[in-house]
């Protein structure tokens, strides 16, 4: 089979389990109904501080009208997250006062990529085909778990809230 990729048969990321920071299952089904924004996050990137910031400001703004912000850490761009999973809670929390769910550092690109990203870049490949360019590479998924926006690292996370409050029928 080799280099062979079948496609992939989920068609929402309801139907897909993660896990979180502690190293459980989490089934993604529970967010059903809520619109998502799925971010590959870092700590010690350039981008961290506005990045966190903004979507701590989003979390806040929208998360009593059915949206979550799902973070996961990822080390394979320079080594930006090298902190373990409960100092990567710590330093978000602590920091930017985040209180949205950050689950278990995954792999984003090549061939240990988590189930859930290969989804989320077959829905809507970007600028380098279905890799991840770097940290804080944003997905924007409807109610139904489907994906209906990639945005690049440089693209903030205030820039998007329209397209939020669009998914969010406001």
């Amino acid at each position: 089979m080799g280099a062979y990729q079948s496609a992939p048969t989920e068609t929402s990321v309801h139907q897909f389990t993660v896990k979180d920071g502690s190293g459980r299952d989490v089934d993604l089904g529970i967010y059903k109904g809520k619109v998502l924004l799925v971010v590959n996050v870092a700590s010690k990137c350039g981008f961290t501080n506005s990045n966190y910031t903004q979507l701590t400001e989003l979390y806040n703004k929208y998360k009593s009208k059915d949206f979550e912000i799902l973070a996961f850490p990822c080390n394979q761009f320079l080594h930006q997250e090298p902190r373990t999973e409960q100092e990567i809670k710590d330093f978000a929390c602590t920091r930017f006062k985040a209180e949205f769910p950050i689950f278990q550092k995954v792999k984003v690109n090549g061939p240990e990529t988590v189930a859930v990203y290969k989804f989320l870049k077959a829905s809507k490949p970007g600028f380098m085909g279905n890799r991840i360019k770097w940290n804080f590479t944003k997905f924007l998924i409807d109610k139904e778990g489907k994906v209906i926006g990639r945005y690049g690292t440089t693209k903030s996370p205030s820039s998007i809230e329209q397209d939020i409050q669009k998914a969010l029928g406001s």
